[in-house]
């Protein structure tokens, strides 16, 4: 068996859901999608959709023909539908055309042929029983109606029709028309009908002098789609960062439609009819998550809680998340993720990369460290010579002009020794495990420190996220000697 449903898909993706509604455990074998243009069967509505019941070509002899669509091998199949005991068929191999604002385009195929009754005076009736279902207990109908007269009518011959549904007018006021030879005329409205049983009455008016006809017809049932899928930011964000960490949690179609199918460790908030759901919770502890925070945790706009606590995260927090932390519009869990950097003024780093380097700039006396490959220290102690008080102390002049220094005023003293292996706790200690940061350069942070003499100093540690290399930090390093040296 097949399914068709016409619906009207508002995003740039589409989510196919299949729910056990008491028949047994859904399967599918495989799904065809169509893209049909705008203004193909407008009773189809962001709030509304059709499924098929029926699509019938009325006419053709042989019953085993079946027509589709051109350039649909897949789906919108008319069955064929002939009794020749009480019809007889009309037909014709002129191509049937339709109307500029053909809403239907049924196949010209299908328009060829047609029935009638046999006797003059006979009207055509249809008929169909509503079925209803859990989840649609009173369903609503949609017909469409086919009608294109295939043969040249005599000059004073009237073919005349009028459409009555349970005895009642189609439109609810008396309405009769007139085919047109060679084109479509398409009878249909827009709102469903809902009775338990219909019985559609094809008939010809008092003024008719030639029998009714039908081409072909299509019968649908309608449903909601009020329930509307997720916001589609909300889905494009929460894909991507199912893709990156390859979650493997049920997450499978749409992420909060239907309710009660929501994805697993994630809440939605559900407004008022016809908006869509939002992802307002999301909790991936302990979910084995590795590499940076992905920068669509940032497009999740509604979310105002979101754990990543208990994971392998590195790297920093995204900015925008920072920033709806500090706003109180996010609540974020990130703990026990020994690598991350846990905000824009404290960066837990670790000296497993060799290329780490760390900058002493100690004022009123300068301390320069620079550890290469963890091995070497090269320390440089410029002091300040003592001047009488007339000329003001050395101290001072540094303090408030800290690269303006003779070399006539200060010593320089250089010893080389070997690197302890403790160098990454010594600059936490010195540091008081990088509590109060100064400011940032492109080479990273630099932190507020004293030594064990009580000497203030200012640390910069060059970060492994720097975007400088190696080579430029060791040319800031030596200009900064030279200049101080030189006494500029």
């Amino acid at each position: 068996m097949f399914v068709e449903a016409i619906v009207m898909v508002p995003d740039d993706f589409l989510q196919v859901c299949l729910v056990n509604t008491g028949a047994g455990t859904p399967f599918i074998s495989g799904l065809d999608l169509r893209p049909l243009k705008s203004k193909l069967y407008p009773q189809v509505t962001a709030a509304q959709g059709l499924t098929l019941v029926e699509r019938i070509n009325f006419g053709p002899t042989n019953e085993s023909l079946i027509v589709r669509y051109p350039d649909d091998p897949h789906d919108r199949i008319w069955f064929t539908w002939v009794d020749t005991v009480t019809w007889a068929e009309i037909s014709t191999t002129q191509t049937v055309q339709t109307i500029e604002e053909d809403l239907f385009q049924a196949p010209s195929a299908v328009l060829q042929t047609a029935i009638t009754p046999r006797n003059v005076s006979g009207n055509i009736l249809l008929t169909w029983s509503s079925k209803p279902t859990p989840m649609d207990p009173s369903p609503g109908y949609i017909f469409i109606l086919h009608f294109a007269e295939l043969q040249a009518l005599p000059a004073k011959a009237v073919r005349e029709l009028r459409i009555n549904v349970n005895d009642k007018p189609w439109f609810n006021f008396d309405y009769t028309f007139a085919p047109v030879y060679s084109y479509d005329l398409p009878f249909y409205r827009s709102q469903p009908f809902q009775y338990s049983s219909y019985n559609l009455s094809i008939e010809a008016t008092s003024n008719a002098t030639l029998p009714p006809f039908i081409n072909a017809a299509e019968v649908f049932t309608v449903f909601p789609t009020t329930n509307l899928g997720t916001d589609s930011q909300d889905v494009s964000a929460i894909m991507a960062i199912k893709a990156k960490y390859q979650v493997k949690k049920n997450w499978m179609g749409d992420p909060c439609a239907p309710k009660t199918m929501a994805w697993d460790r994630l809440t939605c908030s559900y407004g008022a009819v016809g908006s869509h759901p939002r992802i307002t919770n999301l909790s991936l502890s302990s979910s084995g998550l590795n590499g940076d925070i992905s920068s669509s945790f940032t497009n999740l706009m509604a979310v105002q809680y979101l754990d990543l606590s208990g994971n392998q995260l590195n790297g920093s927090i995204p900015s925008g998340l920072l920033k709806r932390i500090q706003d109180g519009s996010l609540d974020l869990r990130y703990g026990n993720n020994p690598n991350l950097c846990t905000g824009g003024n404290s960066c837990q780093l670790h000296a497993k990369k060799n290329s780490k380097l760390a900058l002493y700039i100690a004022v009123p006396a300068v301390l320069l460290v620079v550890i290469v490959s963890g091995t070497i220290l090269l320390i440089c102690l410029l002091k300040p010579k003592k001047q009488d008080t007339k000329k003001g102390s050395m101290h001072n002049s540094i303090t408030h002009h800290p690269m303006r220094r003779a070399t006539s005023t200060a010593t320089v003293r250089c010893n080389v020794l070997r690197a302890a292996t403790s160098h990454t706790k010594e600059l936490e200690k010195i540091t008081d495990n990088f509590q109060r940061v100064l400011g940032r350069g492109g080479f990273g942070y630099v932190y507020d420190g004293s030594l064990e003499d009580g000497t203030q100093v200012a640390v910069k540690l060059r970060s492994h996220t720097s975007n400088q290399g190696v080579k430029e930090f060791l040319a800031e390093v030596l200009s900064f000697i030279l200049l101080v040296v030189s006494g500029f």
